[in-house]
C-alpha cells in the first residue's frame, strides 16, 4: 500500500500583487504647507520661515514618524519605589519619547519666545508648535506648560530672575537633580481636585507660612499632567485666600520635595504623556503673585496654553487633512483617482475650509499674543476675548473634522498602522484641557461684562472687513443683536461664542485668504448654504481652487 504524497505549497506563487495603496507620507516637508506658512509671514515671522522647513523636514521624516509611533505604544510607567523600597515617585519613558522632547526643545518650542527680542518670535514659535503637534501632540503637553509658566512666574520676579533663564533654553535634560544644576527646566502646573474640578476656587489643598519664607502644602490634587517635570505652580488655600505656588520636585539643596505620584491616569489618547495624581505632604513651596490672588495669577498660565489649545487643535485637524489628502491622491475607485471623484473633492474641499479658518485664526491669536507682549494694548484687549472663542470653537470643531477626515481612508484609516485612531483619540482633549466648551464660553461672557475693551477690539478686527462681503456684513449685524441682550445669556452662549468664531473667521479668510476661499466660507458657514455633515458644498463651489490649499 502506497503513502499518500502530501500536498504542498509553492512558495513563490503570487496570490495577487499589492496596488492601489498609499505610499506611507514620509520624506516630506510638513512645512510645505501654503495656509501654514501665509499665517506664519502675515502674523511677523516671515524671518523664520527657513527654519520651519527645517523643522518640517524633521517631523515628516520617518524616524520621527516611528518615534511619535513608539512613544504612544509604549507608555509611560509610574516606579513609586526602588528595588530597596526608598519612595522615588519616578516615571519613566520609552527612549522615543525623549528624543521628541529633545527635538521640540531644541527647536525653541517651550519657553524659549520669552527671550527672544525679535518681533514675531511667539509667531514662530506657533508655526514650529503646529508642525510638532501634526508629529506628535503628548509630548507638548510639557512644552506648552513650560512655555506658559514664564508670564505667571514674572509675577515674583525673584523666583524668575532664578528660574526664567533655564525654562526659556534650549536643552532637554530629563532627570530629577538640582534645578541650579541642570541646563534647561521643564514646568507644569497643578490646579483642579476631585471635589472642584472646573471650579478651582473649591480647592481643599491647605497652604502654611513658614518663618523662612517658605510655605508647607498638605493636598491631593487630581490632574497633574507631565510629573516627572522639574517644578510647578499649584493652587492652594492660604490664610488669605487661594493662593498660588512654585513647588519644585528637587529643593535647593538636592534633597527631593515630598510629591507622592499616587497614580497615572489611564487616558483616551495622548498616551505618550504621564499625567498623575500627586499628593503633597508638608511640601515645601514658594509664595507667587501674592496670598489671596492665585486664580489672577495662575490665569496668566491658563491664557497661554489655552492658546497652544487653539494652535494644537488647528494643526490635528490639518495632520488629518493631510493623510485624507495623501490617500486621495493615491487611491484609484472605479478606475478614477479618488481625489477627482466629485462627492470626495467636496468632502476634502469642505475639510479644507474647515482647516484654513481654523488655521488662519490660531495664527492670529499667535500674533496677538506676540504684540500684546511687547505692550500693544489693542491686541492685548482683543487677545483675551478671541482666546476664548477660538478656545471653544477650533477644539469644538477638531473631533468632528478628523473623524471625517479618518473615513476617507475608510478601512485603512481604521488599522492602527495608519496613524488615523492616534489623532482620532487625541482629538478630543484640547476641548477639554484648560476650560472644557462651557468654560469658554462663560468666559466670553465675563469678558464682555468686565473687559468691554475687549468687545471693542473685536468688533475693530471684523469691521476691518465691512463691505467685502454681504453675507459677512449681515452675519455681524445678526451677532452684535446678540451681544447687546442681556437675558439668558448663559443659556445662549453656546450660540453666541459659536456665531462670534464664524464671523471671526469669516472675516480673517475674507481679508487674507483667496477670494475662492472666503467665497465659499461665507456661503457655507454664515449664509448656511451646506448641510450639517463635510461635503455638502453647493453645486457651485470652486472645488479646484478649495483643493490647491490641501497640504502637499
Amino acid at each position: 500500500m502506497s503513502t499518500p504524497t502530501a500536498p504542498r505549497s509553492n512558495p513563490t506563487a503570487v496570490t495577487h500583487e499589492v496596488t492601489n495603496q498609499a505610499p506611507p507620507l514620509t520624506g516630506h516637508d510638513a512645512a510645505d504647507d501654503a495656509v501654514l506658512l501665509e499665517g506664519v509671514r502675515r502674523e511677523g515671522a516671515e524671518w523664520h520661515l527657513e527654519e520651519l522647513h527645517r523643522f518640517g523636514r524633521y517631523v515628516g521624516s520617518e524616524e520621527a514618524q516611528h518615534w511619535a509611533d513608539q512613544a504612544n505604544r509604549h507608555e509611560p510607567e509610574l516606579r513609586t519605589h526602588d528595588r530597596f523600597g526608598h519612595r522615588i515617585d519616578e516615571v519613566e519613558f520609552h527612549p522615543a519619547y525623549h528624543a521628541l522632547m529633545d527635538a521640540s526643545v531644541s527647536a525653541g518650542l517651550a519657553g524659549a519666545a520669552w527671550a527672544d527680542e525679535r518681533p514675531g518670535a511667539h509667531v514662530a514659535r506657533a508655526g514650529g508648535f503646529m508642525l510638532a503637534t501634526m508629529l506628535e501632540q503628548g509630548h507638548l503637553c510639557p512644552v506648552s506648560m513650560t512655555y506658559a509658566v514664564v508670564p505667571a512666574l514674572r509675577r515674583s520676579p525673584d523666583l524668575a530672575k532664578t528660574y526664567e533663564p533655564l525654562l526659556t533654553g534650549r536643552v532637554y535634560e530629563p532627570g530629577l537633580s538640582t534645578p541650579a544644576a541642570k541646563r534647561g527646566l521643564l514646568a507644569g502646573m497643578g490646579m483642579t481636585e476631585k471635589q472642584g474640578g472646573t471650579d478651582v476656587r473649591a480647592n481643599t489643598t491647605a497652604a502654611v507660612e513658614q518663618a523662612d519664607g517658605t510655605w508647607r502644602l498638605r493636598g491631593h490634587k487630581w490632574f497633574t499632567s507631565a510629573p516627572m517635570n522639574d517644578l510647578f505652580l499649584v493652587l492652594a488655600q492660604s490664610p488669605g485666600g487661594l493662593s498660588c505656588f512654585l513647588v519644585p520636585r528637587v529643593l535647593p539643596d538636592g534633597s527631593r520635595n515630598t510629591f507622592r505620584i499616587q497614580r497615572l491616569k489611564d487616558k483616551l489618547g495622548n498616551r505618550s504623556n504621564a499625567s498623575s495624581e500627586p499628593e503633597f505632604d508638608d511640601t515645601v513651596a514658594w509664595l507667587v503673585g501674592g496670598e489671596g490672588k492665585g486664580v489672577r495669577t495662575i490665569i496668566d498660565m491658563v491664557t497661554m496654553t489655552r492658546l497652544d489649545c487653539v494652535l494644537g487643535s488647528a494643526a490635528g485637524t490639518r495632520a488629518a487633512l493631510a493623510q485624507a489628502a495623501h490617500h486621495a491622491r493615491h487611491r484609484s475607485v472605479f478606475g478614477v483617482e479618488l481625489i477627482e471623484q466629485p462627492l470626495m473633492r467636496n468632502v476634502l474641499a469642505d475639510l479644507s475650509l474647515e482647516s484654513e479658518a481654523a488655521t488662519t485664526l490660531a495664527l492670529r491669536l499667535a500674533g496677538a499674543a506676540d504684540r500684546a507682549h511687547r505692550g500693544d494694548a489693542g491686541e492685548r484687549a482683543f487677545l483675551r476675548l478671541a482666546t476664548a472663542i477660538g478656545k471653544y470653537w477650533v477644539c469644538k470643531r477638531q473631533p468632528v473634522a478628523v473623524a471625517e477626515a479618518l473615513e476617507c481612508l475608510g478601512g485603512n484609516g481604521y488599522d492602527e498602522a495608519s496613524g488615523m485612531p492616534r489623532l482620532y483619540r487625541e482629538a478630543p482633549l484640547n476641548g477639554i484641557w484648560e476650560g472644557s466648551g462651557n468654560v469658554n464660553a462663560l468666559d466670553m461672557l465675563r469678558a464682555l461684562t468686565r473687559e468691554p475693551e475687549s468687545l471693542e477690539a473685536l468688533s475693530a478686527e471684523i469691521g476691518a472687513a465691512t463691505g467685502a462681503d454681504a453675507r459677512l456684513d449681515a452675519a455681524w449685524r445678526e451677532l452684535r443683536a446678540e451681544l447687546a441682550r442681556p437675558e439668558d445669556a448663559q443659556l445662549r452662549a453656546r450660540r453666541v461664542v459659536e456665531r462670534a468664531a464664524l464671523v471671526l473667521q469669516g472675516s480673517l479668510l475674507v481679508r487674507h485668504a483667496p477670494a475662492a476661499v472666503a467665497d465659499a466660507f461665507c456661503a457655507s458657514r454664515l449664509a448656511g448654504d451646506r448641510g450639517l455633515a463635510f461635503g455638502t458644498l453647493p453645486a457651485g463651489t470652486d472645488f479646484a481652487a478649495l483643493l490647491g490649499r490641501l497640504p502637499a
